[in-house]
């Protein structure tokens, strides 16, 4: 470049450097310099039709790649449309990175009453970030940018939120473009010495281990399907965790922990490995009462504070899940095929005692679940909302390979999540992708079925029509409480489909499922399948 370039430019330099693609966003007055650095960045851009969309899409594609999903919001009403989206990314514990213009330096905290003015813009996003910054001076974009990085690659991740004032796209930056590169990224924290002798010990020498796996497991399947075998222990998943060890595994017990017979085999464990996972009531599916552990605890997390939260641990160990188990697996030995035998079996008939503890509705909606199984390629990700057939899913569908389960209904818990975060998720790569949401759900992002169709994305959009908030419905007949505010008008499913130029049918029998998203797989265009809820 024969000129100084801005700082708008050199942020899309520092966003290729550290390896992303895409961002997702919508351009406004107050961005209009930030969207002159775009060309020649070699960034896609796409565009949402609400900022809520837009980190629900930056959520998905973090989910399904594990490489940060990256917005570019404008001041005011363009953060705070993105706040649910990076509340539940939070809660998830997903990898965000938010860049938003705020007012010019000169008017921060002034109350002048300018476009899109916030009295404290930085305060509003403070409660659902792991790091909020604003920029100063235009010369701390790179080391900002690097620290973001950081924060993203080598701890819990969740969203991180960098506002930058409008005066500063466009001020100069120093020396060259190409001068300008990505920070190293840090090696990951290894479990001291002296904790793993402790763990080797402890697991080497019981008679009942039992292995529980969170959302912090995500790149570790391998090495926990090792050491599963190597111990004959049952692995249990949280609803964050799904997949992350192939549940086709004859120790993988899935993400049943919501029900009695699952939770007893843990409790009664002489020795727990729980590892990534808060142990939290959404990782149960709102099973309130916390585990009664008998035996010791072995917490392992990247986390400090998490390793002590609702439930205190025998043995802590700060340090990232996959180099921790992978030295597990080194040093721990065998403990032969007979044992394993008898815990694989022990396992079988604890799943067939899950399916007795099933709730009232499940046996209607079953057969629905094993049509999308049969429907969803072997490394399909699925991506569920909040609704009924998605809290069947989240334990009777099981799931083959990692990131391949992107789900709401856990954590923050949000409505609206799926299609959006489903386009994100499709984005990300080569994977297949199917949707399944609510009829009430999908009328919270529905206007994000318009990007699927200018991405020409193959993405089957599954929407469990019950005429309402079903699962809320529900709670109110069983608490006797007259329903209100739970029955919905719902439009023509199909024909607003075809509206916005994708495809639509209708379906209400499981066994019509099958073709329907083999049709819409092949197709280069979105298709919203209309299931009549039985």
């Amino acid at each position: 470049m024969s000129s100084a370039p801005t700082c708008a430019q050199v942020l899309m330099r520092l966003l290729r450097e550290y390896q992303v693609e895409k961002v997702f966003g919508i351009p406004g007055v107050h961005t209009i310099e930030l969207y002159r650095g775009l060309p020649g960045s070699d960034l896609q851009h796409i565009t949402p039709r609400h900022e809520q969309g837009a980190a629900f899409m930056a959520d998905g594609y973090a989910r399904a790649s594990g490489r940060p999903g990256v917005c570019f919001l404008i001041t005011g009403p363009g953060l705070t449309n993105a706040a649910t989206a990076m509340a539940q990314a939070y809660s998830d514990s997903v990898p965000m990175l938010v860049i938003s213009a705020v007012n010019r330096r000169e008017d921060l905290g002034m109350g002048r009453g300018r476009l899109h003015e916030l009295p404290r813009q930085s305060d509003a996003s403070r409660g659902f970030c792991i790091w909020q910054h604003t920029l100063t001076q235009a010369e701390q974009l790179p080391e900002v940018i690097a620290r973001a990085f950081q924060l993203l690659s080598s701890s819990r991740p969740g969203p991180v939120h960098i506002e930058i004032p409008i005066d500063l796209f466009s001020a100069s930056m120093p020396g060259r473009l190409e001068d300008y590169r990505a920070s190293p990224q840090p090696q990951l924290p290894a479990a001291g010495a002296g904790g793993m002798a402790t763990a080797t010990e402890w697991l080497q020498g019981a008679e009942r281990p039992a292995i529980l796996l969170g959302g912090g497991a995500q790149a570790a399947g391998a090495e926990a399907t090792r050491l599963a075998e190597k111990l004959a222990a049952p692995v249990f998943l949280s609803l964050a965790a799904k997949g992350v060890v192939d549940e086709r595994h004859p120790l993988c017990g899935g993400a049943n922990l919501s029900f009695d017979c699952a939770r007893a085999r843990v409790e009664n464990a002489d020795v727990i490995l729980a590892v990534g996972t808060e142990l939290a009531e959404t990782d149960r599916n709102l099973v309130r009462d916390n585990y009664a552990f008998k035996g010791r605890l072995i917490r392992v997390d990247i986390d400090p504070a998490q390793l002590v939260c609702n439930a205190r641990p025998d043995l802590a160990i700060c340090a990232d899940a996959r180099e921790t188990l992978k030295q597990l697996d080194d040093t721990l030995s065998a403990r032969g095929e007979g044992v394993r035998k008898v815990a694989e079996e022990e396992l079988a008939q604890i799943l067939r005692d899950c399916r007795g503890e099933w709730w009232d509705g499940s046996e209607a909606r079953f057969p629905w679940v094993e049509a999308l199984r049969a429907a969803l390629p072997e490394d399909g990700i699925l991506v569920t909302d909040s609704t009924q057939l998605a809290y069947n899913t989240n334990h009777a569908l099981p799931l083959y390979s990692p990131r391949s389960h992107l789900t709401c209904t856990t954590g923050y818990g949000t409505l609206g999540f799926a299609l959006p975060a489903a386009i994100g998720a499709r984005l990300s790569g080569g994977r297949e992708v199917l949707a399944l949401i609510g009829d009430g759900g999908l009328m919270f992002t529905l206007g994000e079925l318009a990007v699927a169709v200018e991405q020409q994305l193959p993405l089957p959009i599954l929407v469990w029509n019950n005429a309402g908030y079903g699962e809320i419905r529900d709670f109110m007949d069983e608490a006797e409480v007259p329903q209100e505010g739970v029955n919905l008008r719902t439009p023509d499913f199909v024909a607003l489909a075809r509206s916005f130029g994708a495809e639509g049918c209708r379906i209400d029998k499981p066994e019509q499922l099958g073709s329907a998203v083999a049709e819409a797989l092949n197709r280069k265009t979105p298709t919203l399948i209309e299931i009549t809820a039985p």
